[in-house]
């Protein structure tokens, strides 16, 4: 019964998105976080602007759902991007961190890039991947995961990881999207390449951040994020004790933001109902592991507010 009064709490008082909240989003007193769907999210002062994963896209896949009247893409049709809602959302990037190249994490990736001027920041099959799409070599990073940069306003850990463990535990994809590959691209075209997570320092704060729902455990000993992005959905619990082991070796971070929970195949304006019914046992989970712990549902496009520690 604990419990459940915790997922309630959760469910209803932050996702008002009160916690430390700032009207004055140029305020660099503040670190903003920002929920853009998928594994998609948006961290910025004001100032530095770092964008992870975002996929504003959102592909129709299928045409189960009868209300959405939007293009249908199968896995060999040329993807095309919505650039009218990346546009609306999103207007400056300093940085852009991908955690591996499925297309669900890439594909508005380069024209973001282009527009915006951002470093990206990948494995190399996201290097690979953003090439293909004209992005050149002096606006990408290239990393396989052990790299520490420092980039002035905020510095860059990149952590060995692992991708969700899909198709009950059977899926294995060793590929690297091949260098001399170009656009346009399919939706088949995009594979893994790799999993990294993420973490960046910035203002006093260190938030960890994944692009999955699965983690290496030696690979995050000795880290003590303030804030931990975490994946959420269902198949995390293909994994072993995923919140116990996790908030653990963690040190029970004080937030965790719930990510790639949500179905991303359809319009943002779409209810989530069942997405949100399920994340109940994602959050019952981490209050069970770290009862002191704040779980934060974040809404689409509406940041939660940090004061700055610096």
């Amino acid at each position: 019964m604990r419990y459940l009064i915790h997922i309630i709490l959760s469910l209803t008082l932050f996702a008002k998105h009160t916690y430390g909240q700032t009207n004055n989003t140029n305020d660099s007193n503040y670190i903003r976080i920002t929920y853009f769907g998928t594994a998609g999210w948006e961290i910025t002062d004001g100032k530095t602007v770092i964008l992870i994963d975002p996929y504003l896209s959102r592909l129709r896949r299928s045409d189960t759902n009868k209300d959405d009247k939007r293009t249908v893409f199968g896995d060999s049709d040329f993807v095309a991007l919505d650039t009218l809602t990346i546009d609306r959302h999103i207007i400056k990037a300093d940085f852009i961190l991908v955690h591996h190249s499925h297309r669900d994490h890439i594909m508005d990736v380069p024209y973001i890039a282009k527009k915006t001027g951002a470093i990206i920041i990948g494995h190399e099959s996201t290097a690979n991947t953003v090439r293909a799409c004209g992005i050149t070599d002096d606006h990408i990073i290239t990393v396989k995961g052990g790299e520490d940069f420092d980039f002035g306003s905020f510095s860059l850990k990149v952590i060995p990881s692992l991708h969700s463990p899909l198709d009950d535990k059977t899926y294995f994809d060793s590929r690297v999207f091949p260098k001399d590959k170009k656009s346009p691209l399919r939706p088949i075209d995009y594979v893994e390449g790799g999993s990294v997570a993420f973490l960046i320092r910035f203002k006093g704060y260190q938030i960890l951040t994944f692009g999955s729902m699965n983690y290496i455990e030696n690979e995050l000993r000795g880290l003590k994020p303030d804030i931990a992005i975490i994946g959420a959905n269902v198949s995390r619990k293909e994994i072993y004790d995923y919140a116990g082991r996790l908030m653990k070796v963690l040190g029970y971070p004080k937030i965790v933001l719930p990510t790639h929970w949500d179905d991303f195949t359809v319009p943002f304006e779409y209810p989530q109902t069942e997405k949100l019914e399920q994340l109940k046992s994602f959050i019952a989970e981490i209050k069970k592991a770290s009862p002191k712990t704040e779980v934060l549902l974040p809404k689409y496009f509406v940041p939660f507010s940090f004061r700055s520690k610096e």
